[in-house]
């Protein structure tokens, strides 16, 4: 309880100089006046700290987890882009949106929302792997927050390296290797997760995951682009220049795509393109 009232009293002092400060800060005589009296208040807040070396390294422990948290909370959605199937999702449903002719049908909430829970159900062996192994007992105690990191970590790292082609870890692996002044010819290809780092491995994913992406939205767009042809050489045919053949084709692409039931097929196809996930195995 001690510990709990000086960090709120130690907060509560530097919000106060902070808000002082940035109003004072114009006029130069009275902000050196003010600034000092603050000073020696805050000094003199901070001087009723605890004594003792053990409570004062427990609070900066406490203050550290907060700013991880808040660091990784910050980055999370960037993460789960670059390390997830989420681009390869959100990719192909826009591709698809775009063959249909659809402009905001379904809306980008509708794709992205679909897209997400996609990524939670490929994703959810890493997630189950990446808890019990380092985020739970990092709660429990158990383990420090040095030793949870790669424990984290690793189940990510093993899925991406398995749904990565090697020839995109090689590029990353050349470049790194000129960058540093590595000759090129000692690289072994890896055979490993171990033997790629997280500089090689994170790039080379993502590139993979947007070739296979603009692959499956290229086999998309060929059966729609061959119904907007058809279309146009009968309207051309029957004389009907001056229409729209988008107008006629687009009622004809969505029974299409309903009729083969083609949600059920991409979904499948998509969730089905990646390596499963299996632990430490790989």
């Amino acid at each position: 309880m001690e510990i709990n009232l000086f960090f709120c009293k130690r907060l509560a002092a530097l919000l106060c100089l902070g808000f002082a400060i940035s109003f004072l800060a114009p006029t130069t005589a009275f902000s050196q006046d003010a600034g000092g009296d603050l000073l020696q208040s805050l000094s003199g807040v901070l001087s009723n700290a605890p004594d003792g070396s053990d409570e004062r390294a427990s609070l900066s422990g406490n203050i550290i987890q907060l700013i991880a948290l808040m660091t990784v909370l910050s980055v999370t959605p960037g993460l789960l882009v670059v390390m997830t199937s989420f681009t390869r999702f959100i990719i192909v449903f826009s591709v698809l949106r775009s063959a249909l002719g659809l402009n905001q049908t379904p809306p980008n909430i509708v794709l992205s929302s679909m897209a997400l829970f996609m990524t939670f159900f490929v994703m959810q062996p890493v997630f189950e792997d990446a808890w019990s192994d380092g985020i739970e007992p990092l709660l429990n105690n158990s383990i420090t927050e040095t030793q949870a990191f790669p424990r984290v970590a690793e189940p990510f790292k093993l899925f991406m390296f398995a749904n990565t082609r090697p020839v995109d870890i090689e590029l990353f692996r050349d470049i790194a290797a000129r960058n540093s002044n590595t000759e090129t010819a000692t690289l072994e290809d890896p055979e490993t997760v171990d033997d790629v780092g997280w500089r090689e491995l994170v790039p080379a994913f993502m590139i993979s995951e947007l070739r296979q992406a603009f692959y499956i939205g290229f086999l998309i767009y060929l059966p729609f682009v061959a119904i907007d042809l058809i279309v146009a050489s009968v309207l051309m045919a029957a004389g009907m220049m001056m229409m729209p053949p988008v107008l006629i084709s687009l009622p004809f692409k969505i029974i299409f795509f309903v009729l083969i039931d083609g949600w059920y097929m991409l979904a499948g196809s998509l969730m089905e393109s990646y390596i499963p996930y299996a632990g430490t195995g790989l």
